[in-house]
């Protein structure tokens, strides 16, 4: 069997994963199969998501968050090329176009199959550009940026641009150094664009505990630079008309899917902006696509969805990664749960929201309860609240939202699991779920919530 050459653009979670598993996969099912990655950046395969705690003081340095090093990858038989940006893709003749970045030498590379992982890019506002000291919290390169300027300039006032969840967690831990932090959203409540209102509230609570002023419903429209010993800094920031001193600017607004490779060699994208493979990952013929470039199936809207998360990632480039190695498989989709912390808070979701589900024509019935994470005669019961939602008529749970404290929050693995299968609130609520008076009441909010919502439809 002639060698073929696997070509990965982006050498994160998604590309990474499916580096390692198409080498395994063709060890398996004798292929012989060389692969190439290519990044532009010089670091790979790394938690994004621990980038807030880095920036808190919990994870000691960014070396922590790298779960493989370039050294680890070579080893296993991947040609790791880190520096090298891919600058055009040729479909007809079967190669890319490639920058060494430090030389400025480019060449042509070719491929018999190139699997897309050029991941997300923060946006970035224009009022933003040019000041030092305000940056996005997206890469590993941002990390450093911000451990050094917190450990070096040992800023005093911090503004968080955006309440989504990088906006909420880096609010958290600036607050926890001690740095007197405003969180700035255009929503009516933090993680609008994931929680209920009334849930979003207890989230702007969360953070108000730890110290975090919270403003809502306003926009920053600038910022005023200044110097200081020579160094650019911001000296006042415009939030919906108030000037606000902020030493630092955390940028939480959100990203977007780097699609440009794919659109210039005329592939197109999905109504949500990304790429749009069939479930075995493939775009078009010798072209494959993983990670935060590419848009999702939801298995409860039944439609695509842009969800940009590491374990889509990672999943999602071990699937294509298992078909270019010449194995089988398929990535079945999400049902768009995740979690994070806001101060003591614990906050997660998965489904639908209410305005998602009636945009879709589903006729919906909703339910709320308050509880507590243990029995609540036990020192560890905190409060938590329920929020849950199902189809009338079928019953069949659409989501789940909670927010309280500690063990509250991965409960909802419940509700995901649920959601996965299509099960009904009064399904839920028979569940066998652990019970001790030190980790739940008698009977599991979720079950309880759904037990309510059951009977309120009887």
């Amino acid at each position: 069997m002639a060698r073929s050459r696997l070509v990965v653009v982006g050498a994160d979670a998604a590309g990474m994963s499916a580096a390692a598993q198409a080498l395994r996969t063709a060890e398996r099912t004798g292929r012989d199969l060389e692969v190439v990655a290519l990044e532009s950046t010089t670091d790979t395969s790394y938690s994004a998501c621990g980038l807030p705690y880095w920036m808190a003081g919990d994870v000691a340095d960014g070396g922590s968050l790298v779960a493989r090093t370039a050294a680890e990858h070579r080893a296993r038989g991947v040609d790791l090329r880190l520096g090298h940006e891919v600058v055009g893709l040729d479909r007809q003749a079967g190669r890319v176009g490639v920058r060494e970045l430090a030389s400025g030498r480019e060449y042509d590379l070719g491929y018999d199959d190139v699997l897309l992982a050029t991941g997300a890019q923060a946006l970035v506002p224009e009022w933003a550009h040019g000041i030092e000291g305000v940056h996005p919290v997206k890469t590993l390169e941002d990390g450093r940026r911000w451990v050094e300027a917190l450990e070096r300039r040992g800023p005093e006032c911090a503004l968080v641009v955006g309440g989504g969840y990088i906006g909420v967690e880096v609010a958290e831990a600036f607050a926890r150094r001690g740095i007197r932090t405003l969180l700035a959203t255009r929503s009516a409540e933090p993680m609008a664009a994931s929680f209920e209102p009334a849930m979003g509230a207890l989230v702007r609570r969360g953070l108000e505990k730890i110290g975090v002023e919270v403003v809502t419903g306003t926009e920053v429209t600038g910022l005023e630079g200044g110097t200081e010993a020579g160094e650019p800094v911001v000296r006042a920031a415009c939030v919906g008309g108030r000037e606000l001193r902020a030493d630092v600017v955390a940028l939480g607004v959100g990203v977007r899917p780097r699609t440009a490779l794919a659109t210039g060699a005329g592939i197109g994208v999905g109504e949500r902006g990304g790429l749009t493979p069939d479930d075995t990952q493939r775009l078009a013929d010798g072209v494959w696509a993983a990670g935060d470039c590419c848009e999702v199936w939801d298995r409860v809207l039944a439609s695509s969805w842009y969800v940009p998360l590491g374990t889509h990632a990672t999943k999602a480039g071990r699937v294509a990664g298992t078909n270019l190695g010449g194995g089988s498989a398929c990535f079945p989709g999400i049902v768009g749960t995740a979690i994070t912390r806001a101060g003591d808070a614990e906050v997660a979701r998965a489904g639908l929201l209410r305005e998602w589900a009636q945009a879709a024509g589903l006729d919906v019935v909703e339910r709320t309860l308050e509880s507590t994470t243990a029995a609540g005669y036990m020192p560890e019961a905190d409060p938590m609240t329920v929020w849950v939602m199902a189809e009338r008529g079928t019953g069949r749970l659409l989501g789940c939202q909670i927010v309280g404290g500690r063990g509250a929050g991965k409960r909802i693995d419940v509700a995901a699991t649920a959601l996965w299968h299509g099960m009904t609130v009064a399904e839920v609520a028979t569940l066998d779920l652990a019970y001790a008076p030190p980790f739940s009441p008698t009977l599991d909010p979720v079950q309880v919530a759904c037990r309510s919502l059951a009977d309120r439809m009887e």
